[in-house]
Order: structure tokens, then C-alpha cells, then sequence
């Protein structure tokens, strides 16, 4: 969305200032309206898009997959005119983004524990450097590592003991979850923010086509028909065997999913979804008026 709105070279040479500890008040101004927007979204957002991702998965992730390919045009023009290099980044990318989409199906089917700090914060350095890539979505990638549903409960959690005033009661989810995550994010973006121009510098071509790979190949991980499961007692669930008490205190967000076979309708109302995905992106391209340039080097 940064890169469609036009303000991705702006965001990035901010980043770098902020690391390089160059400190420029527009740099400020920039990062302090992306974070306070970006703020804002998450505490207002992580609730009932949690709750839409576990009950109407099949809908979200539709959406989610035309809100990721409308970046497929604004990260064109920047490839244009493509070279072999690019092509070949670009089939490097799809391959890594076959390979997360498999670990991501082992993983959501076998109900394997993704949980604990260390988790958490190689989450939060995943998703923060994948944000800085344009075209890629972080929190495509915390769905892939199956913890992107933990997340958002965490923040609503905090959410909520905030408005509470009960702070005590959000101590698990903070501990466990935003603070490792927070700590993961301002690791990415320190290393990322300053990778990607070097990268972007030297070897542009191929550095694009990887992007556009990673950009296409986020499809494979987002197949919409998928819903969760409840487990079984006797069953190894995260590493445990399931028993009634256990079974008893999970919730729908902690279910494993597995495909299913869709019927012509729901095909249509996908396809449907994933057009208002992508004219949503386009958009905020058009009104962002981005133009396809790339971060100073």
C-alpha cells in the first residue's frame, strides 16, 4: 500500500535516515504519520479482522489476495523493461514462496506449536522486512508461519485491558507476543531499511524480479478454501495429546485447517473478492498517484 500510494521512496529513505541516525525533521514526519496511521489500524483493526480471518476464512483470504496482487502493476513499472536477470529472480521467489506455502499447509494441518518468544520475534523481523519490500506483505507472512491469528488476539487483547484500565490481565499476551514481536519489528526495519537500497543498487534487476515473485507466488499460501477444524481427543496437538480438558479450552482461532472441495458458487463469490481486493489496491494507486520510481540511492 506504501508503494501504491506513492510515498514507498519517501518511507524508506526515512528509515535509513532514522538508522543511519540522521535525523531529518522530515524523516520524522514521514515515519511519525505512517506509525500513528499504522498504530491506529492495528488497535482498531486486530479484533474484528481476527474474528473475520477464523469465521469467514475463505472470504479474508480472497480479499487478501487481490488486496497483494494489485501491487503486481506499480512493481512492473519499476521492473520495466525486464531483463533475464529479473525473470530469474522472479522464478527464485516463486519457488521460495511454493516452499513457505507447503510449510504453512504441514504446519496448519498437523496443529505443530508455532508459539513462544523466540517464534514471536522471528515473526516480528519477518513481517517488518517484508513490509519494507515493495509489493510484500508482512502480514501474509505471519499467516504462513501460522501466527498471524495469535497476533492480532494479543493486540486485542491489549486492547482491551487498556480500555479496561485492567492492565494486569494483558501481562500473557504482552510478555508472550507484542513484546518479542515489537522488538522483532524494530530489528527488521534497522537491517532491512538499509539492505534494500544497497541491494536495490547493485542489483536491481534480479532484486525486482525476487520481489515480483515473492508478490505472485503470495497466492500459493492464500488458497481460500481452507477452514478450520476442531481436533480430536488422542490426538498430538502441539506436541501434547489432546485431552477433554484441553479440547474443551481451545478456541476456533487454534484449530488446524484443512482444504476443502468448493462449490460453483462459492468459486464465484472468491473471484468475486479477490476483484474487490484488487480494485482496491488500484485505488489507492490512482489516488495515491504513485509513480513507479525507486528509493535514492
Amino acid at each position: 500500500m506504501l508503494l501504491a500510494a506513492g510515498i514507498y521512496p519517501r518511507f524508506i529513505e526515512s528509515l535509513a535516515d532514522l538508522s543511519g541516525l540522521r535525523f531529518r525533521k522530515q524523516s520524522f514526519f514521514v515515519l511519525g504519520l505512517v506509525g500513528i496511521a499504522a498504530a491506529a489500524a492495528i488497535l482498531l483493526g486486530a479484533g474484528p479482522v481476527k474474528d473475520a480471518v477464523v469465521e469467514h476464512r475463505w472470504a479474508m483470504y480472497s480479499l487478501f489476495i487481490g488486496l497483494t496482487l494489485g501491487g503486481v502493476p506499480v512493481l512492473w513499472q519499476m521492473a520495466r523493461p525486464a531483463t533475464n536477470g529479473f525473470w530469474s529472480g522472479m522464478a527464485v521467489g516463486l519457488v521460495l514462496m511454493a516452499a513457505l506455502a507447503w510449510l504453512q499447509l504441514e504446519g496448519a494441518s498437523s496443529g505443530v506449536n508455532r508459539e513462544g518468544v523466540v517464534m514471536m520475534f522471528v515473526a516480528g523481523v519477518a513481517g517488518a522486512s517484508a513490509m519494507i519490500l515493495p509489493g510484500v506483505s508482512g502480514g501474509y507472512l505471519l499467516l504462513v508461519m501460522g501466527v498471524y491469528v495469535p497476533v492480532l488476539s494479543a493486540v486485542d487483547a491489549l486492547k482491551e485491558a487498556m480500555g479496561s484500565g485492567e492492565l494486569a490481565s494483558a501481562s500473557e499476551p504482552v510478555m508472550g507476543v507484542v513484546l518479542p514481536v515489537g522488538v522483532g519489528v524494530g530489528v527488521g526495519i534497522l537491517l532491512i531499511s538499509n539492505m534494500i537500497k544497497i541491494v536495490l543498487e547493485r542489483y536491481e534487476q534480479p532484486t525486482l524480479g525476487v520481489l515480483m515473485g515473492l508478490l505472485v507466488g503470495a497466492v500459493f499460501g492464500l488458497w481460500p478454501f481452507q477452514d478450520g477444524v476442531a481436533p480430536k481427543v488422542g490426538e498430538i496437538f502441539k506436541g501434547q495429546i489432546l485431552t477433554n480438558e484441553r479440547l474443551a479450552e481451545l478456541t476456533p482461532d487454534k484449530f488446524p485447517t484443512q482444504f476443502y472441495t468448493p462449490d460453483f458458487n462459492g468459486v464465484m463469490m472468491a473471484l468475486g473478492l479477490v476483484g474487490v481486493g484488487y480494485m482496491v489496491t488500484t485505488l489507492v494507486a490512482r489516488v495515491g498517484g504513485a509513480k513507479p520510481e525507486r528509493p535514492h540511492t
